[in-house]
């Protein structure tokens, strides 16, 4: 059996001091990475037995990396969620040290979105934002990726040449999921409204299409209404449903792809007519399951909050690891809630 490697070896093989050896295992000074680097590598060639603890003790002393967030809708439940369950997954890392920089914007704006990208640019190490598609929300992320860092577009897609990938569900294959429910849960008869958050987001977009394909090619019968934008506001939402349900008192159903479900529930419930309408919606949250229990709302199509958090604190910490095969992002799964699931 050969002689078991000891310090003194360590410290001869990497060109370095038995003290400095001393501070790497036990952490008692500052040493610089790139020497903690070298003390590494002589230990792991000289399988030395506690390698794994200078390995351990090295990525203690590296700086932790901040991992960015660029959310919307500041007092919307389902980011208000998303956020806590990034704390969540954050603090629970045991690759790399992180902490999470989480910032909202209120407004659905090119500007504020590109501005906030750049203000983003130099305390942050990899960036996950939830996006409009507009050409200069893709040059803000081209400036933040052009120093090799990662940004990945979070829920919506965004056609940016520069964004390293896209974490969230397959809209369209969600919308024709909705498509589905809908040609079931129509009673016949009447017309099917239709209302978007915004044709910004390529991922609303995606349901939107998604949802008329189904209809088109399953139920072709069906009458469906022009699409009216709610902005993802419970206010809007309130008025496009109400405008809806004014303008066609046959009304059958009605799809909601985008938040502000509140709203819409509200003017269904105003009305008398919740029982009779199909709603099919994509948003979880309380007033969606309240819809459900009292039969205003028929259908729940969802992405989870966290499953969307754990996706891309992993995609971000792939594309700070160098590990390839997990850096693209990924497409998560959708959950269906109905009454008799809650």
């Amino acid at each position: 059996m050969g002689r078991r490697a000891t310090i003194n070896d360590i410290a001869a093989k990497a060109g370095v001091g038995v003290a400095t050896v001393d501070r790497v295992l036990n952490g008692r000074a500052p040493v610089s990475q790139r020497t903690a680097a070298c003390v590494l590598e002589a230990a792991e060639a000289l399988n030395y037995h506690a390698h794994g603890l200078v390995r351990r003790r090295i990525e203690e002393m590296a700086p932790a990396k901040t991992l960015g967030f660029i959310l919307q809708k500041p007092g919307k439940w389902f980011y208000r969620t998303l956020a806590r369950e990034i704390e969540r997954e954050v603090s629970g890392l045991r690759d790399i040290r992180a902490k999470a920089d989480i910032r909202y914007v209120a407004r659905l704006s090119p500007d504020v979105l590109s501005e906030e990208v750049l203000k983003m640019r130099d305390g942050t190490d990899a960036l996950a934002l939830v996006s409009l598609d507009h050409p200069k929300i893709a040059r803000a992320i081209a400036d933040y990726a052009a120093s090799g860092r990662s940004v990945f577009a979070l829920l919506s897609p965004i056609d940016a040449p520069d964004a390293a990938g896209y974490i969230g569900i397959d809209g369209y294959r969600a919308g024709r999921t909705a498509g589905w429910a809908m040609s079931r849960l129509f009673r016949g008869g009447g017309e099917i409204g239709v209302m978007i958050g915004s044709r910004r987001y390529r991922g609303h977009e995606a349901l939107e299409t998604g949802f008329r394909d189904y209809m088109r090619e399953f139920a072709p019968g069906a009458r469906l209404r022009d699409t009216l934008p709610c902005l993802d506001d419970s206010a809007n939402a309130y008025e496009a449903a109400a405008e809806i349900l004014c303008a066609s008192p046959e009304l059958g159903g009605l799809y909601h792809c985008g938040g502000g479900v509140e709203g819409a529930v509200q003017a269904l419930r105003e009305t008398g007519r919740g029982r009779d309408i199909a709603y099919v919606c994509h948003e979880k949250s309380p007033a969606a399951l309240e819809g459900l229990r009292d039969g205003t709302v028929d259908l729940v199509i969802a992405s989870d909050p966290g499953t969307i958090a754990g996706d891309a604190v992993r995609a971000m910490v792939a594309a700070l690891t160098g590990n390839a095969a997990g850096a693209g992002g990924a497409l998560s799964g959708i959950q269906l809630f109905t009454p008799e699931n809650l």
